[in-house]
């Protein structure tokens, strides 16, 4: 709106010119101004991130503090960080921040009034301002009068840390202090830095209130029939959710509450490595004015962007806001879901197209959570597809014991007849790097026969090793393909890829056998 120099900024003082919620198009003049970002041809922001291109899973910290210590799921995703080590942050970051342009951004977690959490994001760069004020969802004039934030985000990339006295394990850090209801962020310019660590806020504080916080996207028919899509990033949450014939809830985080789904965010966040008005006409004609793109490869003379290319990183990124998309709804919120879908890109090539499960399966794949983590999407990878197991599809993201969030999934898919299906977006006729990816459009197919209800009568044969029903027909999809063992070029070859697959389910699955020894029952038999 306009800008402010009386606001409490969470402990930062002395700071330079504080900018509050400036408008898109003067954000992308500063960021543009003071070299931070360059205009691409079709109108998008086009930022580089450096070094760090994806998330560090590994520089995440919990603050241990009384009010919360007993509820945190400590371990290798909510690693411990002392109140001391914080404090010695805050003081680096509050020392960073003397004298430098500030900007802020006031808004909301959270579509459903009921539920909807107060925000604030302070950065140093305008481009990160202009990604939380698309991303997160923004007040009307009144609103922000009123505002009052019950979080904070303090972004500073270029503020790294020093792991011999600030307890981290690099330079990079991110720091979520319940106590104080602040977030830190050093050392690393990655964006989605600032999102995920709001997610994580949500995933501690929507169960205390009954709301089971997911990540998925969500869209609904015309008719009102909500259907939600789990998976983790690169598995097409968002390519499969916007679809021209449905109408786009959210693409990435949500929460389903009593009064349906709604979304936690007011934009969407895409891989843009591969994109095409051929392939996904919504996402693209989204990348104008306004949006913003990560580590894409752009011509400097022509300023056209080479989405295809993957020479800075498979993890290429556009945000832009909702209201892009044609078909969205604006509101953020829809009932109660009657289908729910879990994506798995399976690197193995030995999940079929589709398939039906029981509750008990869908909870243990819940738990499970099993995709292939494609390059980039994290610091570290490498360029090859890596198998993993992420709990709830979202680990990273989760602050409270996992069986907490899969038994608010069980009883809403029973209150609310949930039907339940895996769909692969991975590998098929035999692991990646052999086999070709199954094509988008066959992803569109299925998802279209479930929503459709069309696969609730199909027939069915049931797996021998994972026990899930898979059809024998689905649309235009070829036949041979819910036959996946003859597509193999070596069927023996199938099997032994097929039963190591399932030792891996249930090797991971271990974890949790104390205390979901109910849900063992859905996983594969060896």
């Amino acid at each position: 709106m306009q800008n402010s120099t009386t606001l409490n900024l969470n402990g930062l003082t002395n700071t330079g010119v504080i900018h509050r919620n400036l408008p898109v198009a003067q954000l992308i003049e500063i960021s543009l101004r003071r070299g931070e970002s360059s205009l691409a041809n079709n109108g998008a922001l086009v930022a580089l991130t450096g070094q760090r291109t994806g998330r560090s899973p590994g520089d995440k910290f919990v603050v241990r503090e009384p009010g919360s210590e007993a509820r945190i799921w400590w371990g290798k995703v909510n690693q411990p960080l002392s109140r001391e080590h914080f404090q010695k942050l805050r003081a680096k970051v509050t020392e960073h921040f003397k004298g430098r342009e500030v900007f802020v951004f006031d808004g909301f977690a959270g579509a459903d009034l009921a539920h909807r959490l107060p925000i604030r994001i302070i950065t140093e760069f305008a481009w990160h301002s202009l990604f939380a004020q698309q991303l997160f969802r923004r007040p009307s004039a009144p609103e922000l009068a009123q505002h009052e934030p019950q979080f904070t985000v303090i972004a500073a990339p270029n503020c790294p840390a020093d792991p011999t006295t600030d307890g981290t394990k690099s330079d990079a850090f991110i720091a979520l202090d319940l106590e104080s209801r602040t977030v830190l962020i050093g050392g690393t310019h990655y964006a989605g830095e600032i999102k995920k660590s709001i997610f994580t806020v949500m995933n501690y504080l929507m169960p205390l209130q009954g709301v089971l916080p997911m990540h998925c996207s969500a869209n609904m028919g015309d008719g009102g029939d909500v259907a939600l899509f789990f998976g983790l990033s690169g598995t097409g949450k968002t390519s499969l959710s916007a679809d021209v014939e449905r109408h786009l809830i959210g693409d990435d985080e949500h929460g389903w509450g009593d009064n349906g789904v709604f979304n936690f965010e007011g934009g969407c966040y895409a891989k843009a490595i591969k994109l095409s008005r051929e392939r996904e006409p919504q996402i693209w004609d989204a990348l104008r004015f306004g949006a913003v793109v990560e580590n894409v490869v752009m011509d400097p003379h022509t300023r056209e962007v080479d989405f295809e290319s993957d020479a800075l990183t498979e993890n290429t990124r556009a945000a832009y806001p909702l209201d892009f998309i044609s078909n969205a709804v604006p509101a953020g919120v829809g009932g109660q879901p009657g289908s729910i879908i879990f994506l798995a890109a399976d690197a193995f090539g030995i999940l079929p197209p589709v398939a039906r499960l029981t509750e008990t399966q869908a909870m243990y794949h819940f738990l499970s959570g099993y995709t292939a983590r494609l390059a980039g999407t994290e610091a570290g990878m490498g360029k090859e597809p890596q198998a993993t197991f992420s709990t709830c599809f979202g680990a990273p993201f989760l602050p409270l014991p996992p069986r907490t969030y899969a038994d608010m999934l069980a009883k809403k898919m029973r209150e609310h007849k949930c039907r339940c299906y895996t769909v692969n977006t991975g590998w098929v006729g035999g692991p990646a790097g052999v086999a070709p990816r199954i094509p988008l459009k066959y992803n569109r197919v299925s998802i279209h026969e479930i929503l459709s209800g069309h696969l609730d009568h199909a027939p069915m044969v049931k797996d021998p090793i994972f026990g899930f029903e898979v059809p024998q027909q689905c649309g235009e999809i070829p036949s041979e393909l819910f036959s996946l063992r003859n597509t193999w070029k070596n069927p023996a070859e199938y099997d032994v890829k097929a039963r190591d697959l399932a030792q891996r389910f249930i090797q991971n699955f271990k974890q949790y056998e104390a205390e979901a020894p109910d849900i063992v029952a859905g996983g594969p038999k060896l």
